[in-house]
């Protein structure tokens, strides 16, 4: 806990020199992009994890999807969707919200092998999700039951961003204004279908895209002003 107060740099080499080798100690090894780099200049992740409920301490990840950024360009050939192998049987709820049943689940792919493929991609980028609380959780959990050491990274939160921004105009709100659909109404963007851990990325990482556009000035924009801290 308390590496967290020391600066994030340092927490990833330290965290790199503790964790066994594996797919997290060659992420750690990577360094995370400059926090003075313009946004726009960035690699990012963007991720989406669908799971069996809120609680990380006692829900498991059942699917992950992700597409990759270039600054603002969002490259589709690399969009992935994994369907992650859960063991217990899926509540009817799950089933209903994620549209995966039981034998598609029992028919995914060992939690391992997905979190090493995200661990892959996310190396050198920063990661981009709404609302990073919950992402973030589910992915040092996971680290940490798969190999044993712990997660950190530069990310990036469009619900944060979001959040931020209102306030600062003293614009009012309600809290399902910020749900990821809803913002993008906002800035006119297409409706996909909710619960889909790819299509979640991509309407983030389109939503993203264009909040950079609604604050571009000509001036510069470094990612630091973008980042919120997990």
């Amino acid at each position: 806990m308390l590496d967290r107060l020391f600066p994030l740099e340092y927490r990833r080499r330290r965290l790199a020199r503790r964790t066994a080798p594996g797919p997290l100690q060659n992420y750690l090894s990577t360094p995370f992009p400059d926090p003075g780099r313009d946004c726009r200049e960035v690699e990012y992740l963007a991720l989406d994890l669908e799971t069996t409920g809120l609680e990380p301490q006692t829900d498991a990840i059942v699917s992950v999807g992700m597409v990759t950024m270039y600054g603002t360009r969002i490259d589709l050939a690399t969009a992935e969707h994994r369907v992650v192998r859960v063991e217990r049987p899926m509540s009817e709820r799950s089933v209903v919200v994620h549209r995966l049943t039981d034998d598609r689940v029992a028919a995914g792919e060992p939690l391992h092998q997905a979190l090493a493929d995200v661990l892959t991609r996310l190396a050198g980028r920063v990661l981009l999700v709404h609302y990073a609380p919950v992402e973030t959780e589910f992915l040092r959990r996971a680290c940490a039951k798969v190999f044993h050491g712990d997660f950190t990274a530069r990310v990036v939160d469009t619900q944060q961003l979001a959040r931020r921004w209102l306030e600062r105009r003293n614009q009012p709100y309600r809290a399902t204004d910020l749900r990821l659909f809803n913002l993008r109404t906002r800035y006119n963007l297409p409706r996909y279908v909710a619960h889909n851990a790819l299509s979640d990325a991509l309407a983030c990482a389109e939503l993203f895209a264009a909040q950079i556009a609604e604050r571009e000035s000509g001036r510069a924009m470094p990612l630091k002003d973008f980042l919120v801290r997990i």
